[in-house]
């Protein structure tokens, strides 16, 4: 150790190097004199600078991995997360939807405790991260242990998006996302069903994207338009939409053509996850499998795309037949 303070603590030719002279005090150079690290604040905007009580930062976010009960890893990007104790307090009194929220590993105590516990009764999903995480998704702006991701457009009920389709006198056609991460793959899967027609769609609470501004910015738009549920168990979901005489049709391999598939009754079609598709409880659950037929070297298509595919043909037979 002292041979590398030595190599380094010099210029050549013996002198001292003058950007040490901080470390000397024990600050190392690359922070400032307040002890804070110096990085670039992309897209903050202080709510109140003079106490420091927290700030809303939105814009991009470097990918953060964050726990869920010391399980599943996450990434957020693009999000719009709200910082500091008070500032989570107003978000969580104003009623503004808001998709999980963070809080720092070990930090229960004083006024996060009440926190996490109006949290619950909302049924938000509290995520527990390492200190270094949370630093960084607030852009090593003081956090006070506590950041939420507020949502970019305030969520509806399954009960909603069907009254939607009651109200237009058609049946119902929603899109059901099996845990979609990538926010780019939401968005446009929003775009999609908002141009064919869709009247809603439908994410599950955890281990999924939510509706942050990247989402809003990929649909295009179209988010403005779309009515999105957010549901706790898609399966249960799923048996409560069979309940009511809607047919669930999940986009996996190994099902039948979609183009054989009746697409004019009400249905719901079920796009999984980038990397493990559709998952098997949800296959199970489901009333069809529809594939699209692959005629190249790949093995499928990227799920927004596939989202296309099939809500355009949902829309032609739809239309064709009136």
């Amino acid at each position: 150790m002292a041979q590398y303070q030595k190599k380094y603590d010099k210029k050549p030719g013996g002198k001292p190097r003058n950007d040490r002279r901080r470390g000397e005090r024990g600050i190392p150079a690359s922070f400032d004199r307040h002890g804070f690290r110096q990085a670039p604040h992309q897209g903050i905007r202080p709510l109140d600078d003079r106490y420091g009580r927290g700030h809303a930062m939105q814009d991009k976010i470097p990918e953060t991995p964050a726990l869920e009960e010391n399980t599943d890893r996450e990434e957020e990007i693009g999000s719009a997360y709200v910082i500091g104790r008070n500032a989570v307090r107003e978000l969580l009194k104003s009623g503004r939807s808001v998709d999980k929220i963070y809080v720092q590993k070990g930090e229960r105590e004083g006024s996060i405790v009440m926190l996490v516990a109006l949290a619950e009764q909302r049924g938000i999903p509290i995520l527990e991260t390492e200190k270094g995480k949370m630093d960084e998704m607030a852009g090593f702006v003081p956090h006070q242990g506590v950041i939420a991701m507020a949502a970019e457009k305030d969520y509806v009920s399954v009960e909603d998006i069907l009254k939607i389709a009651e109200d237009r006198g058609e049946k119902p056609l929603l899109v059901l996302c099996d845990g979609i991460s990538d926010p780019y793959n939401l968005g446009a899967l929003i775009r999609c069903a908002e141009g064919a027609g869709a009247h809603g769609v439908v994410i599950p609470k955890r281990r999924a994207a939510g509706l942050t501004p990247l989402v809003g910015k990929a649909s295009a738009g179209a988010l403005e338009y779309m009515a999105v549920a957010k549901v706790s168990n898609l399966s249960q979901t799923i048996r409560m939409l069979q309940e009511r005489g809607i047919w669930v049709y999940a986009a996996e391999a190994g099902g039948q053509d979609y183009a054989e598939i009746d697409m004019t009754v009400p249905c719901a079609i079920v796009m999984g996850s980038e990397g493990d598709g559709v998952s098997e409880l949800v296959k199970k659950t489901s009333d069809a499998i529809v594939s699209i037929p692959m005629y190249g070297q790949v093995n499928s298509f990227n799920v927004s795309t596939a989202g296309a595919v099939l809500l355009c043909e949902a829309a032609r037979q739809r239309h064709s037949k009136k």
